[in-house]
């Protein structure tokens, strides 16, 4: 019997029993999501029914063949009429009715049945008499366009095997569908296995496929080109696998883990045999919806193509960012934390466990190990079934041991990768500038070492031992910017101290009163203009120089008029005769703690006070000074106030950065200046000198008008109160109020621009000497991987922070805990902890680990020391390391990789591959080290190539549209950026 017949092999039954049949099924029938029901148009169905009714086999009334035409717009497309009404235009019936009335009378020649799903809309089931009716194409070729119908409860790769079929793809062709929702943007259909209904796919829409170019890249990363037209592909043909990474911004640390992951090869021949479009996971909550691994997967494919110089691993980057906001922006971070998260991200994308049981662990109790263990692996299994958990889990044995019941309490936990300890010296050695109160000396640069957990004294006692200077007469300060950054106490710690600040440690005068305050000295340059936008009648200031520490008597500060000596006849001796008498320095300070402001007026050149304020008390600043005002050879003044001919210049050095640029200049010569007695006939002396020096006054000329050119003649610099930051503080200008010694004062010597370039030598200030400590080459410390897997297996005590809730004694305790290797994964990560960051101290370790090549044996390692028959051995070679160049705050990630293929050792520096030898790998910036395991290495397929230099490889080198397809104009083509 044909199906559109009304004769068949057997005689349909009784007009009852068929009324009472096709009833029946109407009746009880109910609606399932995803059943199929049929469309009847409605007057053949009522013409059954009056047939059934009369009970006529031979009734006119017979309906003959099923005939829906009165449903079609036209019977050519069968395209169903819009806006039909159930119930008046037609009727629907169950599967089951519906092939019983087909048995019964046949269907109309060439006419389609209409089967319709039932699909599930929210809230209610609903038979979907109009389908969703979507245009289909090609990107390669967007002008040739069909039309498809699909149900709501069909899936994406329902569509995406009729596109293959329709359009010829070739079988195992890598495509990706897109949804086009306007005229110019697309979203992606990732999830194939998502239902029509869904991925809100509605009639109307047009679904574009497009299939991966040999290069590894989609056509969909540029404009493609609607008519029919072949790219051009790049002519570059290289070693696939040897492909650099562009640099975002700050993404070298990106860039070393995926070249180390890249260059895995069990990972990526999963990846390039297209493995992981079955195993991706779309509703795993813990995932990323597949995006990660589709992601990695693009950029894998890209490098491995051979066809890329250097791949932009942009999409990457946005993907992680999205996922991990501790990636987001252009910081630098570390390539280990970005390794953790790429592997536990592809795990969860590929997992092949959709629903995750819950399994309750339990402990050992007594129980063999090798039982234990086979259990807890079963039961990582259950909930853990990915390509990652193949190539990169293993299993290590937990012990903990409670210090007061001693309960024993055992686990086996799975890892990914083994962080393990390097050996910690608990000495450091600080490189510090010592300031002498020696008015000649120069600043002394000392290395010491002191212990690692030492506080400020230790540093002291440790250059006191250099120096012959009591410790108690020292005090340590951080200079940055010509100002103190902090001065510390003898108590605090050196762990508040890092390694690139620049500390300097200052020699204090001893007084014998206990009433003495630390006075913080800085130098400031006056600008030529006053201020006046800040609504103050005071000048500018800009800092400048190194800041001096002094002790100063707090009784003499609380006076109204002592003179200050800044040893003028010392800085004298260093500047011109004639300039000598020209320059009268008036020092107008405010540094009391009483609330009137004292004012101090010193003429330097005339007046030698030794009380009170004192040259003992302000040696410091004498000592400071002495250097670095000009000397008689480097100031010939022709008159007193125009600068000399042969002035040196003097122009400004300093930066706002904290790094020690003076670390780099060669040490001066140590001109040891010996200190002449300032005796009573000496002073004489230097008294007649002065007179000497000054041009003779017109014998006509009157004292008033002296005094007043006396007057006009520029002072050398004042003295100023100031903030900690070297600025004056409002109403503290000059005449304003105090500054309270009740805390640490700061006091800034302001000098005039004009005099600060004739008499201040900035290049002699600047100058320092170097201690022979610091010509002894520092010991580079050596450790072997053994050494630091050994330690990683060492008992040690949890720490308060992280105590174990012991079952026994009901609470917290400090346990040893224990850790021991049980079985190794086939790719075998090694992260060396080089970065120790604790409440107190942050540090990176530069010790060489001496680690193989070949031959990495663990069987004396692991906790098995027999393998059971069909175990895998324990020997490894390496394959790829991670490297961090630098310090803390700053540094540079790069790797070595050996390419799967031929077997060569590459060097990948971001953009730049370069051709590496087995002696180069082994530095101290060696950081994450891949090991693969010698059963499951392969031969190279390819023979080595030259050891020579490779040429440089960059990103500029990615070719791009061609200019004659723009000016094809926008509308001919659709960019696809919402991947």
């Amino acid at each position: 019997m044909t199906a559109n017949s009304r004769c068949s092999a057997a005689e349909p039954p009784g007009l009852e029993t068929q009324r009472r049949e096709i009833e029946s099924l109407l009746r009880e029938c109910e609606l399932r999501a995803g059943d199929s029901w049929y469309v009847v148009e409605h007057r053949w169905f009522e013409q059954w029914k009056e047939f059934v009714d009369g009970g006529d086999q031979n009734s006119s009334s017979f309906p003959g063949q099923i005939d829906n035409s009165d449903l079609f717009e036209d019977l050519d497309s069968y395209h169903l009429k819009e806006r039909l009404v159930e119930n008046e235009d037609f009727v629907l019936v169950p599967a089951e009715a519906w092939h019983k009335l087909l048995a019964w009378y046949g269907m109309v020649d060439s006419q389609p049945p209409l089967e319709r799903k039932v699909v599930d809309l929210p809230s209610t089931l609903k038979v979907e008499v109009y389908p969703v009716e979507v245009f289909l194409c090609l990107h390669s070729n967007m002008e040739n366009v069909i039309t498809a119908q699909f149900s709501r409860t069909d899936n994406i790769q329902s569509i995406q095997r009729a596109m293959c079929q329709s359009f010829s793809v070739p079988s195992g062709s890598e495509c990706r569908l897109w949804m086009k929702s306007s005229d110019t943007n697309c979203e992606r259909l990732r999830n194939i296995h998502m239902s029509v209904l869904d991925t809100c796919l509605s009639s109307g829409m047009t679904v574009i496929m497009e299939t991966r170019n040999a290069d590894g890249t989609w056509p969909s990363s540029r404009p493609q080109i609607m008519r029919n037209s072949v790219e051009d592909q790049d002519s570059y043909r290289g070693q696939p696998g040897v492909c650099g990474l562009t640099n975002l911004g700050n993404t070298c640390f990106m860039n070393s883990a995926l070249q180390c992951l890249s260059n895995t090869p069990p990972l990526t021949e999963y990846f390039l045999q297209s493995s992981y479009l079955e195993e991706l996971n779309f509703t795993n909550p813990l995932g990323m919806k597949g995006e990660i691994a589709e992601a990695y997967a693009d950029v894998i494919k890209q490098m491995w193509s051979g066809r890329h110089y250097s791949v932009v691993p942009r999409v990457f980057k946005t993907k992680v960012g999205h996922f991990a906001s501790q990636f987001l922006g252009y910081q630098q971070h570390d390539s280990q934390e970005l390794l953790s998260f790429l592997l536990d991200g592809l795990h969860e994308d590929l997992n092949r466990v959709k629903n995750k049981e819950y399994i309750e662990l339990r402990d050992a109790d007594g129980r063999p190990d090798q039982e234990v263990a086979e259990e807890a692996w079963r039961n990582h299994r259950r909930r853990n079934d990915s390509v990652i958990v193949d190539t990169f889990h293993g299993l290590f044995k937990s012990t903990l041991v409670c210090p007061e019941c001693h309960k024993v309490s055992v686990t086996f936990d799975p890892f990914c990768y083994l962080s393990i300890p390097l050996p910690v010296s608990k000495e450091r050695v600080m490189e510090v500038f010592f300031v002498s109160l020696d008015p000649h000396a120069k600043p002394v640069q000392h290395r010491v070492v002191v212990p690692k957990a030492g506080k400020v004294s230790d540093l002291c006692l440790a250059l006191s031992e250099m120096t012959a200077v009591p410790p108690t007469q020292m005090v340590v300060a951080d200079v940055f910017n010509h100002r103190f950054y902090r001065i510390y106490s003898d108590d605090e710690s050196l762990s508040c101290i890092l390694d690139r600040d620049d500390i300097f440690v200052y020699e204090l005068s001893v007084l014998e009163e206990q009433d003495q305050v630390l006075l913080a000295l800085y130098l400031r340059e006056r600008s030529h203009y006053r201020d006046y936008g800040s609504g103050s009648s005071s000048y500018g200031t800009t800092l400048f120089g190194h800041p001096l520490l002094l002790n100063v008597r707090r009784s003499s500060c609380t006076q109204h008029t002592h003179t200050f000596d800044l040893s003028w006849r010392k800085r004298r001796r260093r500047m011109t005769k004639r300039s000598c008498t020209g320059l009268r320095p008036m020092a107008s300070v405010m540094v009391s703690s009483a609330p009137a402001a004292p004012s101090f007026s010193c003429c330097c050149c005339c007046c030698y006070s030794h009380q009170n304020v004192s040259l003992d008390q302000l040696s410091g600043l004498s000592s400071h000074l002495a250097r670095c005002v000009s000397s008689d050879e480097q100031q010939e003044a022709a008159d007193e106030l125009r600068p000399s001919q042969t002035e040196l210049s003097c122009s400004e050095t300093s930066t706002n950065s904290r790094s020690d640029d003076t670390a780099t200049a060669a040490p001066p010569p140590d001109i040891n200046h010996k200190q002449p007695s300032l005796d009573r006939e000496e002073e004489k002396e230097e008294n007649k000198q002065e007179e000497a020096c000054s041009p003779s006054p017109p014998p006509n000329e009157q004292p008033a008008k002296r005094r007043a050119c006396h007057k006009r003649r520029k002072s050398l610099f004042t003295i100023q109160a100031v903030n900690s930051n070297g600025t004056t503080e409002r109403g503290t200008g000059e005449g304003g109020s105090a500054v309270s010694f009740s805390s640490q004062p700061y006091v800034a010597i302001d000098w005039d621009p004009d005099m600060k370039k004739r008499f201040y030598n900035e290049n002699e200030a600047e100058k320092y000497v170097k201690h022979s400590s610091m010509e002894v080459p520092q010991q580079q410390a050596t450790v072997q991987l053994q050494e630091c897997i050994e330690l990683f297996t060492t008992v040690e005590t949890l720490e308060e922070e992280n105590p174990w809730y012991c079952p026994v004694c009901k609470k917290h305790q400090l346990a040893t805990k224990k850790l021991d290797l049980w079985s190794l994964p086939e790719v075998l990560i090694i992260h060396l902890k080089r970065f120790s960051y604790t409440k107190f101290t942050r540090e990176k370790l530069d010790s060489i680990v001496e680690f193989p090549l070949r031959d990495l044996d663990f069987s004396g390692c692991l906790l098995r020391k027999s393998l059971s028959n069909g175990e895998p051995p324990s020997c490894y070679d390496l394959i790829a390391v991670s490297n961090h160049y630098g310090g803390l705050r700053d540094g540079h990630y790069t790797s070595y990789a050996m390419n799967k293929d031929n077997g060569q050792w590459y060097y990948f520096d971001d953009s730049k591959v370069t051709f590496a030898t087995e002696d180069q790998i082994v530095t101290n910036a060696a950081y994450v080290l891949f090991y693969h395991r010698q059963d499951k290495m392969r031969k190279p397929t390819l023979a080595n190539p030259s050891t020579g230099p490779a040429p440089s490889r960059s990103a500029n080198d990615i070719t791009s549209c061609k200019d004659d397809d723009a000016e094809l104009g926008a509308a001919s083509y659709v960019t696809m950026e919402t991947d």
